[in-house]
C-alpha cells in the first residue's frame, strides 16, 4: 500500500519519532502492534508468557497513561519467531477530553518505529442477539464520534481500513463478524440511539479503536480488529460497559500458542479452532486468538 506523504508529514511528528526511539530501545525494531482493550490486559499471558521487557505507557512521549477501568498501563515487548511484537495493555479514549493526538500517539510512534501489522481489540455493547463473550472480527466500522485523526484536506480512502486477508484469518477463531461503531462517550446511548444504530447496520458499539485504525491505515499499516461482546440486553441491544461489570467473558481459543504465533506472522494460515466462553468478570480475547491479532498486529509476513 502506497502512503500519501502528506499523512506521514502530518502524523509522524517529532513526538512520534521520540516515542519510536523508546519502542526500539525495548527489543529492537518492532514488526507488529497489538492493543488490548477493556478487560483484556492479560489476554496473552498464558500463551506467550513473560515479555522480554516492559515500559509504562505514560513514559512514551506523547502517550498518556490509560485511566479507564479495566485498562492496564504497560507496553510489553515479546520476541516471537517472526519478530518483535509490542502489546499495549490499555489505551486512551476520546471521552477523556485530551483530543485525538494522545489517542493515536502509540499507533503513530509504533509506525515510526517500523511496524507493518496491527491488531486492535476492544470490549463492546452488542446490538444483536449474540452471546456474552462472543468475539467479533471487525469487517467495517462507522465513525460516529464526530472527530477524525486528520485536519485539513487530507482525504483518505477508508474502504479498506480492515485488512481482508488478516480478517479472514480471524474468522477461524471469532464466533462473529460485523460492523463496529465508535461513539465519543462517555455516556452510553439512549434506546432511541440504539434503535437508530441497529437500523444503520451496526452490530456492536464502543468508544475506541477507530481513531487508531484510521491512523494506522493512513500510514500504510495492515490492520485487523477483534471486539468482545460484554453487554447485551434482553432484546439483543446493548451498550459498552466497564470491565468490572458482570457478564464479561474470557474467550479461550483452544489452540497451541505456536500455531497462533504462526498465524500472527502469516494471516493465510488456517487458524480454525473451537472457542469456549469462561464467564469470569473479565472480557478478553483468548491468548491464541489475540495472537492472531498479532496478525492485528497481524501477520508479520
Amino acid at each position: 500500500m502506497s502512503v500519501d506523504p502528506r499523512f506521514t508529514q502530518a502524523l509522524l511528528d517529532d513526538e512520534a519519532v521520540a516515542g519510536a526511539r523508546v519502542l526500539i530501545d525495548l527489543a529492537g525494531r518492532p514488526d507488529a502492534l497489538v492493543v488490548l482493550g477493556s478487560g483484556l490486559a492479560d489476554a496473552l499471558d498464558e500463551a506467550w508468557g513473560a515479555p522480554v521487557t516492559t515500559v509504562s505507557l505514560g513514559e512514551i512521549p506523547g502517550v498518556v497513561a490509560p485511566v479507564a477501568d479495566g485498562h492496564g498501563g504497560e507496553l510489553r515487548a515479546y520476541e516471537t519467531r517472526g519478530g518483535v511484537v509490542l502489546v499495549a495493555t490499555g489505551r486512551t479514549h476520546l471521552y477523556e477530553g485530551l483530543g485525538v493526538r494522545p489517542v493515536t500517539a502509540l499507533a503513530r510512534a509504533a509506525v515510526a518505529a517500523g511496524i507493518r501489522r496491527a491488531v486492535l481489540t476492544n470490549a463492546n455493547g452488542c446490538l444483536r442477539p449474540w452471546n456474552l463473550g462472543d468475539v467479533m472480527a471487525i469487517t467495517d466500522h462507522g465513525n460516529l464520534s464526530g472527530t477524525s485523526p486528520f485536519d485539513g484536506p487530507l482525504f483518505l480512502d477508508v474502504s479498506t481500513v480492515w485488512d481482508a486477508q488478516m480478517t479472514d484469518a480471524l474468522r477461524g477463531v471469532c464466533q462473529r463478524e460485523g460492523v463496529y461503531a465508535i461513539l465519543r462517550g462517555p455516556e452510553y446511548q439512549t434506546m432511541a440511539e440504539t434503535r437508530i444504530l441497529a437500523g444503520l447496520g451496526v452490530d456492536c458499539v464502543g468508544m475506541s479503536t477507530v481513531m487508531e485504525a484510521l491512523t494506522l491505515h493512513a500510514l500504510g499499516v495492515r490492520v485487523a480488529g477483534m471486539s468482545v461482546v460484554t453487554h447485551r440486553d434482553k432484546r439483543g441491544r446493548g451498550r459498552e460497559v466497564g470491565s468490572t461489570a458482570p457478564g464479561h467473558g474470557l474467550v479461550s481459543c483452544e489452540r497451541r500458542s505456536e500455531e497462533a504465533e504462526d498465524t500472527l506472522h502469516d494471516p493465510r494460515r488456517d487458524v480454525g479452532g473451537a472457542c469456549q466462553v469462561d464467564a469470569r468478570p473479565r472480557g478478553v480475547v483468548g491468548a491464541q486468538g489475540a495472537a492472531i491479532v498479532g496478525g492485528d498486529a497481524g501477520a508479520l509476513a
